[in-house]
């Protein structure tokens, strides 16, 4: 290890790394396969599943070709004119040559009079091929020449497809400029050098790109299926996580120029002393992102498999292309604030850092109890929480669909544009659609065709596409079919509401089983790197206060400023994985460095001087990957902004409150037993 060390940051050896580097990365963008992505965000359910199953079987049905769009035409609450009933009928009959069932668009009017409403069935591959483009001829056909004031919208499995397309339409690109220009930002602020930034910007940019090509390339052979929410929040943790590990390699690389004539040497000793902790770091988010691959749902183990390898990639630019890079631009990179040697210098500080230190040793328990009380406040937030956001709340900016959505609701059934499907054996369908129109919530049972022994039963329901009584609804229904004897007993029941009924099951399930793993291998990590059993149980306790605490945060903003009613069902998994491990990044730059000192000056003192070495880096940091995770409210998705939002204050929350006051008053109240059963202070002079 010291070996590759020395190539790494040799005068000769760094510029091979290098070009090493440029002919590795141009081959792999030139030579690895594209990524075929899906386009539309996919349910990706188990086999398990009701839902999927009756998606399956769905298949071998004549309609299984075919897909719908919804139009509804209104007057903003008005009543209809004759004379836009007449122009709605033409439209109508205009749309049903588009469709592949011209008498299925025949024009339903509200008993309100305020709205109408046709359905137009398409052949699904050819309007699912452009979903924007079907969704816009539609819109044409219907609005073309209507009176003034007459309003068309929209919606149904056409509607809100084209809508989510749009939502990501260019997202990648959008994100990544949005991310790069707050990264160089806030890069330029704490550097403090005109040119610095350029260096360990490039380098995760470089990595950035390099892991979705590699990604991309991997999918398809493990049988990933990746979409633009799961590539928008790789690219956001590459950057962040990788411009955390710059910082601290950095910060680590300028203190050792201070002690060393030779920058060589200087950036030997920086890889050696902060290596370890960034490789520790970075390999527990890799490794609590590799938990997800035991997850039900495929979109989970999607988001795991490409941010874990965009991780590692992110780690090995860190330690190897980084450092050498920094190397070869010399001292002069740091230009105006040019770090220079100095013969005996003793870098302990009396700055911020170092009163601050003193300051929490002189009153551990004050702060530690005044912290429990502020977290435990911000926590209160969860009162009322839920899971779960219906169809129509899932996007930002009031769309199209989601405008038509709240007029069928309001005029016609709202389940009207969301069909739920059951499944009965040919013998039992009778008894099938009996069973469903004596269920409560129920409006409306039509037989349909069949296909492999099998009769499709269209259900309309009362209550809005998503919302709670259309989940008991469902589980109403499957309850009754499985309490029944006979062949109607295996009825299945699916449609789009029942996806997301099992999409927020099988959520929950995945965040029982993978939530126990990740603390289980932060525990494991810390024991192995502190060699102690007291402090990784500390840590872990610190850093589930700051998750409930900025989850309850979240959830008062949530629900009190942006109108968010609940959760997105992935939420509250991604945001525990992202803020735990981000966590545990910021507890093993502290924890690592005191220990590193305990062995000269002993615990208290040691934590003071780890404080005072790392404190500033640690709050950049947190700043830097806090606004990088806010980025993601810059697409019009919720469960995306609601993930930005959250691991923004939890991690300020960790960054500027829990690890500068809170883990250093419980080491300075534990003493020399934070580290037990090892006693790195057994050797430091005592004052």
């Amino acid at each position: 290890m010291i070996a590759i060390l020395r190539f790494i940051t040799g005068r000769r050896t760094a510029w091979l790394i290098l070009a090493a580097t440029a002919v590795a990365v141009g081959l792999l963008f030139s030579l690895l396969p594209q990524d075929k992505s899906e386009d539309f965000p996919t349910s990706g359910l188990p086999s398990s599943s009701q839902a999927a199953q009756v998606d399956t079987l769905l298949a071998d049905f004549p309609s299984a070709k075919q897909t719908s769009a919804i139009v509804i035409w209104s007057r903003q609450g008005s009543n209809l004119s004759a004379a836009d009933i007449t122009a709605i009928t033409g439209r109508a009959a205009a749309l049903g040559e588009q469709s592949t069932a011209p008498r299925a668009t025949t024009p339903r009017f509200s008993d309100d009079k305020r709205a109408a409403i046709s359905v137009v069935p398409l052949e699904a591959q050819k309007a699912t091929a452009d979903i924007g483009k079907t969704a816009t001829d539609i819109r044409s056909t219907a609005s073309s020449a209507l009176p003034t004031g007459l309003t068309t919208y929209v919606t149904g499995p056409v509607g809100f497809r084209a809508d989510i397309t749009n939502a990501f339409a260019g997202a990648d690109l959008r994100l990544l400029l949005v991310t790069v220009i707050v990264v160089a930002v806030l890069l330029i602020v704490t550097y403090r050098s005109p040119v610095l930034w350029i260096v360990p910007l490039v380098a995760v940019g470089l990595a950035d790109g390099l892991s979705t090509v590699v990604v991309g390339a991997l999918a398809g052979p493990f049988g990933i299926v990746l979409d633009p929410s799961v590539s928008g929040i790789q690219s956001v943790l590459v950057f962040g996580a990788g411009t955390n590990y710059a910082l601290l390699l950095v910060a680590r690389y300028r203190e050792e120029l201070l002690r060393a004539e030779n920058r060589n040497a200087a950036m030997f000793t920086a890889v050696r002393s902060a290596g370890p902790a960034i490789a520790a770091s970075g390999g527990t988010v890799a490794l609590s992102l590799l938990t997800l691959l035991f997850a039900e749902l495929s979109g989970n183990r999607a988001l795991g498999f490409a941010c874990a390898i965009g991780v590692v990639v992110a780690i090995l630019f860190a330690l190897i292309v980084l450092p050498a890079a920094l190397v070869v631009c010399g001292r002069g990179l740091f230009w105006p604030f040019v770090p220079r040697f100095q013969t005996g210098l003793d870098l302990k500080r009396e700055g911020f850092w170092t009163r601050l230190g003193r300051g929490v040793a002189h009153r551990p328990a004050l702060i530690v109890v005044t912290s429990i009380v502020g977290i435990g406040a911000l926590s209160l937030g969860l009162l009322g929480a839920s899971v779960g956001l219906s169809q129509a709340d899932q996007l930002l900016g009031n769309p199209e669909s989601v405008q038509a959505q709240k007029i069928v609701d309001t005029s016609f059934s709202a389940g009207l544009t969301s069909q739920t499907v059951v499944l009965a054996p040919d013998v039992a369908a009778t008894e099938a659609a009996a069973l469903a129109s004596a269920t409560t919530g129920v409006e409306a049972v039509q037989p349909g065709e069949s296909a492999n022994g099998r009769t499709r039963l269209n259900l309309s329901l009362a209550s809005e596409p998503g919302s709670d009584e259309t989940f008991g609804t469902i589980a109403a229904l499957r309850t009754g079919y499985a309490d029944a004897s006979g062949a109607v007993s295996k009825s299945l029941v699916g449609g789009s509401d029942a996806t997301a009924l099992d999409n927020r099951t099988n959520a929950q399930s995945d965040q029982d089983l993978i939530i126990p793993m990740i603390l289980a291998i932060v525990f494991g990590i810390l024991a192995i790197l502190l060699r102690s059993l007291v402090a990784p149980v500390l840590l872990i306790v610190s850093v589930l206060a700051t998750f409930f605490a900025s989850l309850g945060a979240s959830n008062a903003i949530f629900q009190n400023l942006m109108g968010f009613p609940a959760f997105n069902t992935n939420v509250v998994l991604f945001a525990f994985l992202f803020l735990v491990a981000l966590g545990v990044d910021y507890n093993i730059f502290l924890t690592t460095r005191a220990r590193e000192e305990a062995h000269r000056h002993g615990t208290k003192e040691g934590m003071v001087r780890a404080l005072s070495s790392t404190g500033a880096v640690i709050t950049s940091a947190g700043i830097l990957i806090a606004a990088v995770f806010a980025v993601l409210g810059v697409l019009p998705v919720v469960a995306l902004t609601q993930i930005g939002v959250i691991v923004c204050i939890g991690v300020l929350l960790d960054t500027l409150v829990v690890r500068t006051l809170v883990v250093p008053a419980l080491v300075f109240l534990t003493g020399d037993r934070f580290w037990w059963p090892s006693r790195p202070a057994a050797r430091a002079p005592r004052s």
